[in-house]
């Protein structure tokens, strides 16, 4: 049920932008972790630790003023995240697909939007942290990584 409903959900729209969006937000984790930890011990003695990808959902830790983008694709986590959870608890795998049809708009917008890569630490960890749970909620549904598009 749950390949019939992502085989459904990736020949719309919704799914082939979602798609992009999640290669998009991958290739980006995917270099951040692999240059992270070089950088951490080039700068080890002279800098805090590099933040974590994977920051806590409220990031309170993390004093920042966040772009409408990230103010959105937040807000929508937060939305879409639980209603995927909770449609794959019941096997209802039209439903996740819904809920991750909802990121859709608020991914396109946060990569029009702003600049990942920030030159603050604080507001490139806070990004990198969107994107990682953009992309576990997806995965979290299926393995976005291993579908050609």
């Amino acid at each position: 049920a749950r390949v019939h409903a992502l085989q459904a959900f990736i020949t719309t729209d919704d799914g082939t932008n979602l798609l992009a969006g999640y290669k998009r937000a991958a290739n980006i984790l995917k270099k951040e972790e692999s240059s992270a930890p070089a950088q951490a011990g080039a700068v080890a003695d002279v800098a805090p630790p590099s933040p974590s990808l994977r920051p806590a959902p409220e990031h309170s830790d993390v004093s920042i003023t966040p772009e409408p983008a990230d103010t959105a694709l937040f807000a929508a986590l937060d939305a879409a995240e639980p209603a995927a959870a909770t449609a794959v608890a019941a096997e209802d795998f039209t439903g996740a697909m819904a809920a991750l049809a909802s990121l859709r708009s608020p991914i396109d917008a946060f990569f029009d939007g702003v600049m990942v890569n920030d030159p603050d630490p604080a507001v490139r960890a806070f990004r990198l942290g969107l994107l990682t749970r953009f992309r576990d909620a997806v995965n979290s549904i299926a393995d976005f990584s291993k579908i050609e598009g």
